[in-house]
């Protein structure tokens, strides 16, 4: 085998490894300011892309796309947290995780009622459909690259946020202690409610830039949620930093057995996690601290 192509599936395995962070991030900021497990995750990120294909479908804008779908699908994070989420906390764990499962099977009914089942087209804009040359040896496709870098910018991002705002150290705060926060005046409830909305537009985005690279359909966000809750588990349940690099990790594992040895390749991040949580069971960074 060439080793062209080991590089070529190094890639790849980034570029999927990308969209595991953008999701487990997501998953990761709402379990670590609210300890709510979110099975609603998965159907964000597909109605993520299907906002991102009705917004291209009217406007023929990948780029129009790209900014309203994370908005769209924020912005219902803040309605879903106000309206059935904030009424469960200080319940049993149980309830909102019960309550967003069945969430998830409700959004996909939707779609299916107004979308119907089959796949829906989404392509990469003209401006990212053509390979780009390196070293005249690697032919990496454009949006690929893409994907990866604005990944990197929003990681960047979201670190700013959460490290250098005077918000982001009032999340942080909380996660340690709630109580105090409270006692210097800081309404709790609206902070939840802002994380949980930014952890739903981080799924928004990760499924509009999905879309170009994988098929549209309604049960698009199961098997990409089990996915990504084996990121999140393997990084350390609420841990950003664990999210990325078991993202990034999860990724090049799936890509490279893919390459030598596909007939592993639907299961090689679950044995992954296995040892993982063998050698630390509370994942890579789970003892380094919620939101770290």
């Amino acid at each position: 085998m060439e080793w062209t192509a080991i590089v070529m599936q190094l890639f790849t395995g980034l570029s999927l490894g990308m969209l595991y962070v953008l999701l487990a991030l997501g998953l990761s900021i709402i379990f670590g300011l609210l300890t709510v497990v979110n099975f609603a995750h998965g159907a964000m990120y597909m109605w993520g892309a299907f906002a991102g294909a009705a917004t291209i479908a009217i406007t023929g804008n990948f780029w129009l796309a790209l900014v309203i779908s994370p908005l769209v699908i924020g912005g219902y994070g803040l309605i879903i947290e106000r309206g059935l989420i904030r009424p469960l906390y200080g319940r049993d764990i149980n309830y909102p995780l019960l309550l967003t499962f069945g969430l998830q099977f409700i959004m996909i009914e939707i779609i299916r009622i107004f979308w119907g089942t089959s796949d829906q087209p989404f392509s990469a804009p003209a401006s990212l459909s053509m390979p780009l040359e390196i070293f005249g040896v690697f032919y990496f496709p454009s949006y690929r690259l893409f994907l990866i870098g604005i990944t990197v910018v929003i990681c960047i991002v979201l670190w700013i946020f959460l490290e250098k705002t005077n918000l982001g150290l009032v999340i942080r705060a909380g996660t340690r202690d709630p109580l105090m926060v409270r006692a210097l005046g800081i309404d709790m409830r609206r902070i939840w409610w802002l994380v949980f909305g930014i952890g739903s537009a981080l799924a928004g985005i990760a499924g509009v830039l999905a879309a170009p690279i994988r098929s549209v359909f309604p049960e698009m966000g199961i098997a990409m949620l089990v996915e990504c809750f084996v990121v999140v588990v393997v990084g350390g349940m609420g841990s950003l930093k664990g999210a990325i690099l078991s993202g990034i990790i999860m990724g090049e594992a799936s890509s490279i057995t893919t390459l030598f040895y596909p007939q592993m390749a639907d299961i090689v991040i679950f044995l992954v996690m296995a040892v993982v949580l063998l050698i630390r069971p509370s994942g890579l960074f789970g003892k380094a601290g919620l939101l770290e």
